[in-house]
């Protein structure tokens, strides 16, 4: 166990490599009841919601999702999050659990009408990721979910309201179950006392997500950094108006300060967070995140560089007995997962 956002965490349960493993050849469950949970009621688009956050709305259909962002004014990311809407006047909104408090005063202040409610306290969260999760949920719920990617249902589980989404952040196949408190327990149980299933922590998951190229709030992306520097230009629509989108308009045309970059080692030796990045002996950037990664067989790391240095031979190094030649790839590191599945 171990500190993570204000709450006790499992870094482990079997070992970080045991439980990677399983997660990719078959299935593994995750407690992160720690995340923040928001309801809103009402008229999305005149209280204020559709410019409060980065994802399109009220174009979403009912029993589905999307990934994005609450930015400042300044196109910082306040947090990353996804947004599922439960009908045409009610979203559930899933931020990180550091910034939860700060988020829902910001959400709070920007809406004119409707009704923000912080569910956290009364919403628990078990992922059960892996190419043989979709027959784990289906003999734990009674059938095989239906579900495409980044869609969700509700259904029931011994009288209590269950809502199972199909996502994740490791990049297999993979469901987000969300629940009452009292409920956790003995859905956990269910899900743990299958032969294909082992519970993992923290430490997996980590590795897990990195081999992904998944950025990490608080890591990858914080408030000072924008989705446009942090590669994440995607998952922004700028068809409708939200908070920020006018320093990104700006840094378009610009150009970022910085650049997101992804790169390997040549053996087992990690690069590490802080790490800093050169280029020709000189000071370019830094790594952001970082480690080995169990199916490559080399350290993997991500991180910034100023403008120009990510075609340049760089070496990450910690400034004293740690000096890495690293090579640049495209993300993800990993694409053998069962994702789509």
């Amino acid at each position: 166990m171990g500190p993570f956002g204000g709450w006790e965490m499992p870094i482990s349960y079997s070992g970080i490599l045991d439980e990677h493993g399983h997660c990719r050849r078959s299935a593994a469950i995750f407690d992160i009841s720690h995340m923040g949970e928001f309801e809103f009621r009402g008229d999305i688009a005149a209280a204020g919601m559709e410019a409060a956050v980065t994802q399109p709305l009220e174009k979403m259909a009912p029993g589905s999702c999307r990934y994005g962002f609450i930015l400042n004014r300044e196109g910082g990311i306040v947090d990353d999050l996804i947004i599922l809407k439960r009908s045409e006047r009610k979203l559930m909104l899933v931020v990180n659990a550091a910034p939860a408090a700060g988020d829902f005063e910001v959400l709070r202040e920007r809406l004119r009408g409707g009704e923000l409610e912080d569910i956290s306290a009364a919403t628990a969260k078990i992922d059960l990721q892996g190419p043989l999760s979709r027959a784990v949920v289906g003999d734990v719920f009674g059938r095989e979910p239906e579900l495409r990617y980044f869609r969700f249902l509700e259904t029931a589980f011994s009288g209590e309201r269950v809502l199972i989404c199909r996502a994740g952040y490791t990049g297999e196949l993979g469901y987000e179950i969300y629940c009452p408190p009292a409920a956790a327990p003995s859905i956990w149980r269910a899900l743990a006392a299958d032969p294909r299933v082992k519970p993992a922590g923290l430490g997996a998951r980590d590795i897990l997500r990195l081999e992904m190229g998944y950025s990490l709030y608080g890591s990858d992306i914080d408030a000072a950094t924008s989705p446009l520097e942090a590669g994440l230009g995607a998952f922004l629509n700028f068809d409708k108006e939200f908070v920020g989108r006018a320093a990104l308009e700006e840094e378009k045309n610009r150009g970022p300060r910085r650049v997101k970059v992804a790169f390997t080692t040549p053996g087992r030796r990690a690069p590490r967070s802080h790490y800093r990045i050169e280029a020709a002996g000189e000071p370019v950037g830094t790594v952001t995140s970082g480690t080995f990664s169990p199916m490559l067989g080399c350290g993997i790391g991500m991180g910034f560089v100023r403008p120009g240095a990510e075609g340049e031979p760089l070496t990450v190094t910690d400034g004293a007995a740690v000096r890495l030649e690293v090579r640049p790839v495209t993300l993800p590191f990993y694409s053998g997962g069962s994702l789509r599945t």
